[in-house]
């Protein structure tokens, strides 16, 4: 039986459980558990996390009418994602009642946040900051709420790589640079559904220069992620509140700022050095009080 587009993937699993093979059962409440590692991780970890075989999220797949586990997994990803129509508005909530509503509010999302943290790789991060590491220049681009992230990507890098780290678009048109990219650069692109144009543009861009790209993003059927050498993961969508969370973007930025300066070595530190100082004899700091 087809699955029908409008249905929701893990209604259907709920809905067979009960009449599967028993592994498939365990399989199942398995998914069912993990929606967003399933949208996240590759079909082999998950097995190796469920302790089962591989083959069985295809089997389950199959078992609830879909043509394999890419599709089922691509379902669970869609069923994540807010309406294009209103894609922050149709995430907010009825306001809660009570003296401690807002309180129990801000409890909740930074629960939300806290838990999102541990889905990040620490190795996918690692990888891309050797990238990082051996780049001739580093391009980073973020629109919208993402242009915060790119922003303090921005700043942490250019503490001590002053001259080869750029945002797209900061000294004049965004296509002038996206001319500009050249292989042996490194091109980092941040992004969350909604995607924008803008961003898909510049790993596009990036592909054509033969540059290599990293993606920051929610997904991995991000269009600004396809192709990318490297794939950041964070959590966009769990958040309570009208607006995704970039807690997990955030962390992923100073965690590839905080490797790619460790991996610069003594150079590195020289140049953190003349920048402060530099800093300093500007006076942009406030004086602290003996």
């Amino acid at each position: 039986m087809a699955v029908s587009a409008k249905s929701s993937p893990l209604s259907e699993l709920r809905i067979a459980l009960p009449s599967l093979p028993l592994r498939l059962q365990e399989v199942g409440r398995f998914v069912a558990a993990n929606d967003y590692d399933a949208t996240t991780r590759s079909m082999r970890d998950l097995a190796a996390e469920a302790g089962a075989d591989p083959a069985a999220f295809t089997r389950l797949a199959k078992a609830i009418g879909y043509s394999g586990w890419d599709e089922l997994r691509a379902a669970l990803t869609e069923e994540r994602r807010p309406s294009q129509t209103s894609p922050f508005s149709g995430r907010a909530k009825s306001r809660r009642h009570g003296p401690n509503a807002d309180v129990a509010l801000i409890t909740d999302k930074l629960e939300a946040e806290a838990a999102g943290l541990p889905h990040i790789s620490a190795q996918a991060i690692a990888d891309a900051a050797r990238t990082l590491h051996d780049a001739n220049r580093i391009w980073i681009a973020g629109y919208r709420s993402c242009r915060s992230v790119a922003e303090l990507l921005n700043y942490e890098l250019r503490l001590f790589r002053p001259e080869q780290v750029q945002i797209v678009g900061t000294s004049g048109p965004d296509d002038l640079d996206l001319g500009a990219f050249r292989p042996g650069e490194a091109v980092i692109v941040v992004g969350f559904l909604p995607y924008t144009h803008a961003s898909v543009r510049v790993a596009q861009a990036a592909h054509r220069a033969g540059a290599t790209l990293i993606a920051i993003a929610d997904s991995l059927l991000a269009p600004m992620a396809e192709g990318a050498d490297h794939v950041l993961l964070f959590e966009a969508a769990s958040s309570p509140g009208f607006f995704p969370s970039l807690t997990g973007a955030i962390a992923i930025a100073q965690s590839l700022a905080a490797v790619t300066f460790a991996l610069g070595g003594s150079a590195a530190k020289k140049r953190l050095e003349n920048t402060e100082g530099r800093l300093a004899a500007a006076s942009t700091y406030v004086a602290e009080k003996g």
